[in-house]
């Protein structure tokens, strides 16, 4: 009898045929079926790996252990609750939900039918976050600046859900401390949503975040910089570089203390791959994922707040 675990993926469309090709590389899993509204696509992918096509995720509930769960956000709630209730481990995309309480609701169908939900927060699994988590001390201020030219693919959700929430995750992870009060600025450009947007997130430890995402960028950026008492560190997640600023030991002419500064490269690392894997391993290992519904949830409500603060201003 195999110890394989049975996978699917559930649309493998852009990024879903990715999640297809890391469970079939993956040694611990069998990608059984993939589904998607479109059969042909489901059979192109279906075929390059050896599983079975279909259209409806109802028909591979019966055989399989987990699902990753690639389809737009709109229903990720009425797909991801049927799963979670039939007993089957589930990885979201983000998003996780459309609401707060839709996120609050699968938590809790996954507790209760004691199955794992992750939610696919990639920036998590970058290599160079190794460096940030080593090197963090105490941050008392943190800037995040996340550019993308112009993607159609993206506009059903503003720049906030669509590119800030990554950031927003990984600070609020970072801090860990309540949020305490939110200012927000941003405008719509191109698409009928938020095309950029600024916030300044305010934390009950003191430490201040500012964020900002631009999706009608020139250019691809994606850097967070984090200031702590004596040191500031800059993280290069496009480049895959930690350069790391702290207060020496010695004076310099000016009689202030000099500035040490050092980088560490990184390397160019499959997050998809390592966010796949972490999956798997919670589930053979009952523990738990490095980004869980609750991690989900809290970005997601964070990321409401200030589209709602933006949005009354427009």
């Amino acid at each position: 009898m195999s110890n394989l675990l049975k996978v699917a993926v559930v649309g493998v469309g852009h990024l879903g045929k990715w999640h297809a090709d890391k469970y079939a590389a993956c040694a611990d899993c069998e990608l059984v079926a993939v589904v998607d509204s479109d059969i042909e696509v489901a059979k192109e992918i279906a075929d390059k790996h050896s599983a079975q096509a279909f259209t409806d995720f109802h028909e591979i509930l019966p055989f399989v252990d987990a699902v990753s769960l690639v389809v737009p956000t709109s229903l990720h709630y009425k797909i991801a609750g049927e799963i979670l209730e039939a007993g089957i481990h589930c990885l979201i995309e983000k998003p996780i939900t459309e609401t707060v309480e839709e996120a609050e609701n699968l938590i809790e169908i996954a507790k209760r039918q004691q199955v794992i939900l992750q939610v696919g927060h990639i920036e998590r699994f970058n290599s160079v976050m190794i460096g940030v988590e080593e090197e963090l001390a105490e941050p008392q201020f943190i800037e995040s600046t996340r550019l993308a030219p112009f993607n159609l693919r993206a506009t059903d959700v503003s720049v906030i859900l669509d590119l800030m929430i990554h950031d927003i995750d990984i600070i609020l992870e970072l801090v860990n401390s309540p949020i305490n009060h939110i200012s927000a600025s941003g405008l719509s450009v191109i698409s009928d949503t938020i095309d950029i947007a600024n916030a300044r997130i305010e934390f009950e430890n003191g430490c201040v975040a500012n964020v900002t995402a631009n999706r009608i960028s020139q250019k691809s950026e994606r850097k967070l910089r984090i200031f702590h008492k004596n040191a500031y560190l800059s993280a290069d997640f496009q480049n895959k570089i930690v350069a790391i600023n702290r207060k020496g030991e010695t004076n310099n002419e000016a009689g202030f203390k000099n500035v040490d500064h050092y980088e560490r490269q990184f390397e160019n690392n499959d997050a998809l791959n390592l966010e796949v894997l972490d999956f798997v391993n919670a589930i053979k290992t009952g523990g738990q994922p490095r980004v869980d519904g609750a991690a989900g949830k809290r970005a997601l409500e964070t990321a409401f707040k200030i589209t709602s603060l933006i949005t009354r201003n427009l």
